[in-house]
C-alpha cells in the first residue's frame, strides 16, 4: 500500500509536529470501557489464569536454576516503591502539581534478566519446553518442574532451536531462559542493541547474530531462519499472544502488592500506570493485565521516543502496522534502546486502542536528564528506556480537556495514584551507568 503523506498530515494534523521531532501528546477520544473493548482483544481471564498457573509449576525449577529467584520461590516479580522526592523535584521543574502519589515499578531490576523482557520472554520460552516435553511424553502437569533440571532434559531440548529478534531486552530474556534448560538459540540483534547485552548472551552460550540495520531487519531474519527449520521456534515479539500473556499476569500481582500496601485503587481512587512502549508488546499485555485486574479504575498510558513513535503513528492514523516512522522521513534513532522501533504490533494496536487513553513522546535528553535525576534523589539506577514514563503524571495533571472528558474531578485526582514502569536497567554494567550518568551532563 502506498501512503500519501501530505494528504496523511491534511486529515491528522498532529503529524506535522511528531515529523519535526516534537514533543507531543495525544489522549484517545476513541476510549471505551473494558467491557466494549474486551471483544477485540480476544483474551480473557481464563487466560491470564493459565498464564499465571504454569508459571506457578515451573516456579520450583526457576528457583532451584537461578538462585537470584530463590528468596521468591521462584516467581519473577519486582517491587513497587514511593518516589516521593522525584515527583518534589518534577514538580518544581516542570511548575505543575502532581496531584495524588507517585510511585515506580521496579520491573527494572526483575531477576534474571534485569527487565520487563523477564515476564513475557522467559514464559513463552517456558510455555515452548513444556509443550515439547509434554507432546514426547517426559513431563506431565503434575510433576515436580524440577525434573527439568537434568541431562536428560538438557539433551531433550538441545535438538531444538528458538530464534527471535530484539533491540536487546527480550533478546537477553530469551537468550538467558533458553540456554539453561539446553535450547540452541539465536538472538538477531538490530544496530542498536548495546554491546554488554551481546556480550552477556554470547557468556550464556547464546548465538548472537548482529544487524547494521533497524529491529524490523533482525526481527524479518530471526523470522526467516526460524521458517527453513522445522525444529526451530520463531518467538514473534510483533504478534505472539503468549508473549503477551506472560506480560498480563503483572495485573492480578500488582493488585495484591497494592492491597499488601494499603493502595486503593477504585472509582474514587484512579490509576494512571506510564509504561513505555517499543513495538508494544510489554506494554501492551501489561496494560491488558491492569484493565483485567482494576477495570475502568486504571488508564494507561504509552510512552515513546521522539524518534521512534511508532505506536502513537499507528493507533493515531489507524494505520496500525500500515506505516512506519520511516514512512514519516523520522530515523529510529534512540537511545532508548529498547524502544528503537519503527513499526508497532499490529496485533497490539489493534486489541488494545480502545482500552489505553493516551501516548506521549519523550527526547532522549530528557530521558537522561531524568535518569540522573532518580539516580541521585532516590538511588534508584535505570537505562534510560526506562524514564520515558516518567514525566506522564505531569502531563495527565496539564491536561485538563482529558481530566473532564473521563470526570476525573479534583476529588478524584487528589486520590490518585501515578505508576511509573521501570522497564529496564538492573543489570546494566557500572560502566555503562556512568556513561549515561555523563550523557545527563549534556545541555538539553
Amino acid at each position: 500500500m502506498s501512503l500519501n503523506i501530505q494528504n496523511l498530515i491534511t486529515e491528522f494534523p498532529l503529524l506535522e509536529q511528531l515529523i519535526a521531532l516534537q514533543e507531543i501528546s495525544w489522549f484517545n477520544p476513541n476510549i471505551t470501557s473494558l467491557e466494549e473493548g474486551l471483544p477485540y482483544v480476544g483474551l480473557n481471564h481464563n487466560d491470564i489464569k493459565a498464564a499465571s498457573d504454569r508459571l506457578t509449576r515451573f516456579a520450583p525449577y526457576l528457583a532451584q536454576v537461578f538462585p537470584e529467584t530463590a528468596a521468591s520461590n521462584g516467581i519473577i516479580e519486582s517491587e513497587v516503591v514511593s518516589i516521593s522526592k522525584m515527583q518534589a523535584q518534577l514538580e518544581r521543574e516542570y511548575s505543575t502539581l502532581i496531584v495524588g502519589k507517585m510511585m515506580l515499578k521496579k520491573d527494572s531490576h526483575l531477576p534474571i534478566s534485569g527487565s520487563i523482557k523477564a515476564r513475557g520472554g522467559i514464559y513463552e520460552v517456558l510455555t515452548h519446553a513444556e509443550k515439547l516435553a509434554i507432546a514426547a511424553g517426559l513431563l506431565k502437569e503434575s510433576d515436580d518442574y524440577r525434573k527439568l533440571d537434568s541431562d536428560q532434559f538438557r539433551a531433550f531440548f538441545k535438538g531444538y532451536r528458538i530464534a527471535v529478534g530484539s533491540t536487546g531486552n527480550l533478546g537477553m530474556s530469551i537468550g538467558i531462559m533458553s540456554a539453561k534448560l539446553g535450547f540452541s538459540v539465536s538472538v538477531h540483534m538490530s544496530a542498536d542493541a548495546r554491546q554488554w547485552k551481546k556480550n552477556k548472551l554470547r557468556e550464556h552460550g547464546v548465538n548472537v547474530v548482529e544487524y547494521e540495520q533497524d529491529y524490523g531487519v533482525a526481527v524479518e531474519q530471526g523470522r526467516q531462519q526460524a521458517e527453513s527449520d522445522i525444529n526451530c521456534f520463531f518467538i514473534d515479539d510483533e504478534n505472539s499472544q503468549t508473549l503477551f500473556l506472560g506480560y498480563a499476569v503483572a495485573g492480578q500481582r500488582l493488585k495484591k502488592q497494592f492491597h499488601e500496601m494499603g493502595v486503593r485503587v477504585d472509582q474514587a481512587h484512579p490509576l494512571f500506570v506510564y509504561l513505555p512502549c517499543g513495538v508494544g508488546g510489554g506494554p501492551g499485555g501489561v496494560a491488558f493485565g491492569l484493565k483485567m485486574a482494576f477495570g475502568d479504575n486504571v488508564h494507561c498510558i504509552f510512552a515513546e521516543p521522539t524518534h521512534s513513535p511508532c505506536m502513537l503513528l499507528g493507533v493515531y492514523t489507524g494505520l496500525h502496522d500500515g506505516i512506519s516512522v520511516q514512512d514519516l522521513g523520522i530515523d529510529n534513532i534512540t537511545a532508548a534502546d529498547g524502544l528503537a522501533v519503527g513499526r508497532a504490533s499490529g496485533f497490539v494496536g489493534r486489541a488494545m486502542q480502545r482500552l489505553l487513553d493516551g501516548y506521549y513522546t519523550i527526547s532522549d535528553q530528557r530521558m537522561y536528564h531524568h535518569l540522573a535525576e532518580l539516580s541521585e534523589l532516590e538511588n534508584i539506577q535505570l537505562e534510560p528506556s526506562a524514564l520515558a514514563g516518567i514525566v506522564g503524571p505531569i502531563i495527565v495533571n496539564k491536561n485538563i480537556e482529558y481530566k473532564n472528558r473521563l470526570q476525573l474531578d479534583a476529588i478524584k485526582m487528589e486520590n490518585a495514584t501515578h505508576l511509573v514502569w521501570a522497564t529496564g536497567g538492573g543489570m546494566v554494567p557500572k560502566k555503562e551507568m556512568d556513561d549515561y550518568l555523563a550523557q545527563s551532563l549534556t545541555p538539553t
